[in-house]
């Protein structure tokens, strides 16, 4: 399995929401340039996330996006979901009638395993968890010895 790129790029997206939470908007064009990521791209992404109900939107000079919700309250799971769609590593896990196999197959409930257990490592973490991380890694690039 390998997640898309628009997963990937918005998960960062939402870190940096995160980092900045009740701080007010953070411009697009901005995080973009942090992330070395394409605005146009990020403009994409966004819309999906707004109508997922995970970020909002405010228009004029002092406009930008915040998240919807606290870090703390906002589950991985729930961004991958809206982002990436299915974990499903293979259609016969949740689709039944996939595969005329399903009855005799040795592989489909070693599928649904690592489905499962995917889902329940997104759903358990949060993004206050990837801020901390976030934040612990920054406290030894910021290092200096004389």
């Amino acid at each position: 399995m390998k997640l898309s790129t628009r997963t990937r790029y918005g998960m960062r997206l939402m870190v940096k929401l995160a980092l900045h939470y009740g701080e007010g908007p953070v411009f697009l064009k901005d995080i973009a340039k942090k992330e070395h990521i394409s605005e146009k791209y990020l403009s994409q992404i966004v819309i999906i996330l707004k109508g997922g109900g995970l970020i909002n939107s405010f228009r004029g000079a002092h406009g930008g996006y915040v998240l919807s919700r606290p870090p703390a309250h906002i589950k991985l799971g729930e961004i991958v979901s809206l982002l990436e769609g299915s974990l499903c590593l293979v259609s016969c896990v949740n689709d039944t009638s996939a595969c005329a196999r399903v009855s005799i197959c040795a592989t489909r409930m070693l599928w649904k395993k690592i489905e499962e257990r995917i889902s329940q490592i997104l759903n358990s973490e949060t993004l206050e968890d990837l801020i901390r991380i976030h934040r612990e890694k920054l406290k030894g690039v910021y290092t200096y010895n004389i």
